[in-house]
């Protein structure tokens, strides 16, 4: 061997790096502050053995949460525990705990699980709002996709007001479209302003590839925090109603009648009766005799059952509300005291 074979290998200098830059540590204290709140979420199924004929809890697809408040309340997407017998949750320190469902909100993916730990244990999510969003601003997204560790995304806010469909089929307005990275799993888990602050709850993902770098939803939080409490109270979502069935759309068109609910019966004694709206019906000749279409709520107009439903969501049973009704060419105002959907 000559001499420089024989010089003892060592390792290069390392240089000096520098302190990080702003958006690096905001990026560190996001997830920091906000990554104790989010948890992992296993679907368990019963499963029955083929030769003991034993029945066993076996996981059947996970997802992610976040915690809600300090009674231990969990909300994630409702996909993310439909079909479970029973569920887990395992916390940020990777203690695993069973949990309940609370009540679920389908059509709007939206379900609140519960469970039973010590407060000190509960990191409640900051909750913000999306009224308020603007398209490029920047967001995060930190999910427990594999039931590992957590993982944090960034990207910006691509669109807003998208429309995604849910599992019930029906169209979930008002959806934030990001560009941050969705991996698999990450459903239910919270989609963050630079603040660390709940703007939306991360809810499917479209890709060409199958891969987790296409373009993402969330459910905006402002519709988060109105369901919620709700769920949380009542165990479901009660929607409030106006008591009438709607025609289909063709119907409409083939009647000639404005963009609208087309009202095809009335409940007796329900919110619309007593407003005196009328539904389409048929006299003894065969002929079709003009009811009622209701082509606004408090202004606001509706194209459809779906968009209807979408403003009645938004308020209370019992409370009052201004329907723009239309029947054989001429519009008036009645006002409506709504009921309840049970």
């Amino acid at each position: 061997m000559d001499a420089q074979s024989k010089t003892p290998a060592q390792p290069r200098a390392v240089t000096p790096r520098g302190a990080l830059d702003a958006d690096e540590n905001n990026n560190i204290n996001v997830f920091k502050k906000t990554s104790p709140s989010v948890v992992h979420i296993t679907n368990l199924a019963l499963q029955r053995d083929l030769f003991s004929l034993r029945v066993t809890e076996q996981p059947q697809g996970t997802g992610t949460g976040f915690i809600w408040d300090e009674n231990g309340h969990i909300v994630t997407n409702f996909h993310v525990i439909q079909g479970a017998n029973a569920a887990t949750v395992t916390l940020s320190d990777q203690s695993v705990l069973p949990a309940k469902l609370v009540g679920a909100f389908p059509d709007r993916d939206i379900a609140v699980l519960r469970i039973d730990v010590p407060k000190d244990k509960l990191a409640p999510i900051a909750i913000g709002t999306s009224r308020e969003l603007q398209v490029g601003q920047k967001v995060y997204a930190i999910g427990n996709p594999f039931g590992l560790d957590q993982t944090l995304t960034t990207g910006i806010v691509s669109a807003l007001n998208r429309e995604i469909e849910s599992v019930t089929r029906r169209t979930i307005k008002g959806a934030i479209q990001t560009d941050a990275a969705i991996n698999p799993g990450n459903s239910g888990g919270p989609l963050l302003d630079s603040a660390g602050r709940l703007i939306g709850v991360n809810t499917s993902i479209y890709s060409p590839s199958g891969a987790s770098a296409g373009i993402g939803f969330a459910i905006p939080v402002d519709e988060v925090n109105r369901i919620v409490p709700r769920l949380i109270r009542d165990g479901r979502f009660i929607r409030p109603a106006l008591g009438v069935t709607a025609g289909a759309a063709q119907l409409t068109q083939s009647l000639g009648a404005p963009k609208g609910v087309l009202l095809v019966g009335v409940v007796a004694g329900g919110p619309a009766a007593q407003a005196g709206l009328q539904p389409y019906t048929r006299g003894r000749d065969g002929r079709i005799v003009a009811g009622d279409v209701i082509t606004a709520v408090n202004e606001q107009p509706v194209a459809d059952l779906d968009d209807m439903l979408g403003l009645l969501e938004q308020r209370q049973i019992g409370e009052k509300v201004v329907l723009s009704v239309w029947r054989a060419g001429q519009t008036r105002r009645v006002n409506a005291t709504l009921g309840s959907s049970d």
